[in-house]
């Protein structure tokens, strides 16, 4: 716990405090827009996959780019030297607006089973195929890239686990407090998607269960994009200062959960940052961000428990 304190003593002491400000000021300005447009649900109510890709691209590019823009403007830094970086710049957002509007789980589907199974299996597959698409894609920029082995901050040693379990009880509180707000019980547990699956087995737990492995997948995939990927291979030209853009960008990948989630995905994200970026390693971060998540769930449950009784 000492290791992660000092990590984050340190970014706080050597960041530059405008660039922090400004950046903070327009991931909020991003925030009220989109909670104020319905950006996000705007975007997923296009017609087709490809305007919805390109919906997710302009938004994604467009906040992080302006994160860099500030970086670079107000500490007078110079990010243009190798032509990779531009390379990246539009990639990451790319990927992640393919990852985000992507349905062929819906479409295998659709042709491979009937009701309710098509339906399950659609919820199923989707972050598995999405984590997939990521991998390959980032592993492929890594390469091209010239970038050291481990991939993306995928160095499994070396990191003592016990101060990630004692963030996660921390965030226990928050987490219990937030099981009493109507947006968040709206969303959470995710695995209300799939309570249609009750009534057509008679063992919906283990169903359940295989739908929140499936859901914790995900999870895998945000690290090891947003920490292993954004943070480490841009590293190589700002260091440290790699981390604000990426948060921007974070944030802005949750405009569709509830506002409480949307705020604090920045922090969480600058701090999961702060991590990865002295550790080298993504999976200390994993181990916070995923239990926080299975958290959610287990809130989520006990708040509809509660709100029923």
């Amino acid at each position: 716990m000492k290791a992660i304190i000092g990590y984050l003593r340190d970014y706080i002491r050597s960041v530059n405090q405008k660039v922090f400000l400004y950046i903070t000021l327009f991931t909020a300005l991003m925030v009220v827009l989109n909670y104020t447009l319905n950006l996000e649900i705007r975007i997923y109510s296009l017609p087709s996959y490809w305007l919805q890709f390109a919906g997710f691209f302009l938004l994604f590019a467009f906040v992080y780019t302006v994160g860099w823009l500030i970086q670079g403007y107000i500490s007078e830094q110079s990010f243009a030297t190798d032509r990779f970086f531009y390379v990246l710049l539009l990639a990451a957002p790319a990927i992640f607006a393919c990852k985000t509007s992507m349905d062929w789980a819906s479409e295998w589907a659709s042709s491979n089973a009937s009701f309710p199974w098509n339906r399950y299996w659609d919820r199923v597959l989707n972050w598995p195929l999405k984590c997939l698409l990521v991998l390959i894609s980032v592993m492929g920029l890594w390469k091209w890239g010239r970038y050291p082995q481990p991939v993306a901050g995928m160095l499994a040693g070396g990191f003592p686990v016990r101060p990630y379990l004692l963030l996660l009880l921390m965030m226990a509180p928050l987490l219990a407090f937030a099981a009493t707000q109507p947006d968040f019980l709206h969303t959470y547990p995710k695995m209300q998607r799939v309570a249609f699956i009750d009534e057509h087995t008679g063992q919906p737990f283990w169903w359940k269960l295989l739908y929140e492995l499936s859901y914790g997948i995900d999870f895998i995939t945000i690290e090891f994009f947003f920490r292993g990927f954004l943070v480490l291979a841009l590293a190589r030209y700002a260091g440290k200062d790699s981390i604000l853009p990426m948060a921007a960008f974070y944030c802005s990948i949750h405009f569709g959960k509830p506002m409480l989630e949307c705020i604090t995905s920045y922090f969480g994200g600058i701090v999961l940052g702060v991590v990865v970026y002295n550790t080298r390693s993504i999976w200390g971060g994993l181990i916070v961000h995923l239990g926080i998540a299975w958290l959610m769930e287990l809130a989520g449950y006990l708040g509809h428990v509660y709100k029923g009784m």
